[in-house]
């Protein structure tokens, strides 16, 4: 069976599209006004953070493999498969990996726990999770309405609207690895 060629796909960002369990499986491009949906490969966690933070109407470019009919049934519009994104609103996109010095910023709202019922971390008002384990937390001595800087490999959460960022310095130190 041949592959599918890679083509660019070119259009206006128009949203999330979310799985059956809450996690970010495809976004939905407005193109030459007709719908074009974008997926990503099943459990891959890092490909909608290319778009967590596009705004409605953004112009983007996305190389994607065009995908056949469904075993369900035929698309009512057409269906892409990801490979990756190549511009936002013609500039280059930037890829939100906080470990190669993008900081992840707000003001704590919250306190998360570990199953167990320790401390393991902070929820910000932007709707971050910076996660720390509870060993990472003892010496922040952070309380609610801190202002947090925080730094480490992010991927979105499952229920849409922030990132659960694996937190390797918060405002400015470093966090124990157990």
């Amino acid at each position: 069976m041949a592959s599918k060629q890679e083509e660019s796909v070119n259009g206006n960002f128009q949203h999330l599209i979310f799985s059956p369990k809450g996690g970010v499986e495809g976004v939905l491009l407005d193109v030459e006004r007709e719908p074009a949906q974008i997926v990503f490969d099943r459990h891959d966690e890092e490909s909608s953070g290319d778009f967590e933070t596009l705004k409605q109407g953004q112009k983007v470019v996305v190389r994607a493999k065009r995908q056949g009919p469904s075993p369900k049934g035929e698309s009512k519009h057409a269906v892409f498969g990801y490979v990756r994104l190549v511009s936002i609103d013609g500039g280059k996109p930037n890829k939100r990996k906080a470990a190669k010095g993008a900081a992840f910023t707000g003001v704590v709202t919250r306190f998360n726990y570990a199953r167990h019922g320790e401390l393991n971390g902070v929820v910000l008002d932007t709707g971050d999770f910076i996660h720390t384990k509870p060993e990472g937390l003892v010496g922040l001595k952070l309380k609610v309405g801190d202002k947090v800087s925080a730094d480490g490999e992010a991927r979105s959460l499952e229920v849409g609207g922030g990132r659960v960022v694996e937190a390797v310095r918060v405002n400015g130190k470093r966090i124990k690895k157990s």
